[in-house]
């Protein structure tokens, strides 16, 4: 199977008045269609910087980075970015909101306001098109701003921990919705989580960074003898302890 994205050799630095910091060194993976990537590695680290980079907002300074065989630069409208905010518009209602992404593009065709009608009706939020964002609960809000996002159609999905600033039990239920979406919409994600739980519950692989200057230390496939478990579901099962204390293994060893 060609990969859909292609990670090569990348590295980048941060450049201030006092002097240059290396960020991310040598970096080399890459992320098959339809899978779910999930990036952990120790605060500061630059997994957010990682995710920029593979969007084209800030170019590599070393190294390549190819989506579908092709460099990056021509393909970044193929690229959904979901932010830990969920930045909806009060002065704008949710159907409004979530077309923003289509608006700004000059794609509002017949066909894709169909889909975020199908979207809308599919995540539960038809009733709710002619609210404003402030009627809706955090994990409702969450679902507009991820059907924002594919109501583009992007290739590849990336999260930089879109759940952070939901509290504890409405960012279990929201890791559940988002999965559930993800996957029935067939779509390749990239997550950047701190949270261990939350990386083993989601992915199919784990990614594991090192402190600054950033190098992979492993990347773990993550694999359930149940292959149809929720997030949830997978919080309980057996074999969650031993991929949690591995990766935290790893971190302790790589990241202090």
């Amino acid at each position: 199977m060609t990969p859909l994205l292609e990670v090569s050799h990348v590295c980048y630095s941060y450049h201030t008045l006092s002097g240059e910091t290396l960020a991310l060194s040598d970096l080399t993976f890459s992320v098959d269609e339809g899978e779910f990537l999930v990036i952990v590695g120790p605060s500061g680290c630059g997994k957010s910087t990682l995710l920029s980079l593979i969007s084209g907002l800030i170019p590599a300074e070393e190294g390549t980075i190819r989506l579908g065989r092709a460099p990056l630069g021509g393909h970044r409208a193929n690229i959904g970015y979901m932010l830990q905010k969920d930045h909806l518009f009060e002065w704008r209602t949710v159907y409004r909101n979530v077309l923003l992404g289509l608006e700004i593009q000059k794609k509002e065709t017949p066909e894709n306001l169909t889909h975020v009608e199908q979207l809308l009706h599919d995540y539960g939020l038809t009733a709710f098109k002619g609210a404003r964002p402030s009627e809706l609960s955090g994990g409702m809000r969450q679902r507009a701003a991820l059907i924002r996002t594919l109501a583009l159609n992007p290739d590849l999905l990336l999260l930089d921990e879109p759940f952070s600033a939901l509290d504890y039990q409405t960012r279990l239920n929201v890791c559940d919705d988002v999965y559930s979406i993800i996957k029935k919409e067939k779509k390749t994600a990239i997550l950047v989580t701190h949270d261990l739980s939350e990386a083993i519950s989601m992915a199919d692989r784990v990614l594991i960074l090192s402190r600054r200057p950033a190098q992979i230390c492993r990347i773990l496939q993550i694999h359930f003898a149940d292959p149809g478990l929720t997030p949830m579901q997978r919080r309980q099962a057996p074999e969650f302890k031993d991929y949690f204390n591995n990766i935290w293994k790893e971190l302790n060893e790589h990241g202090q």
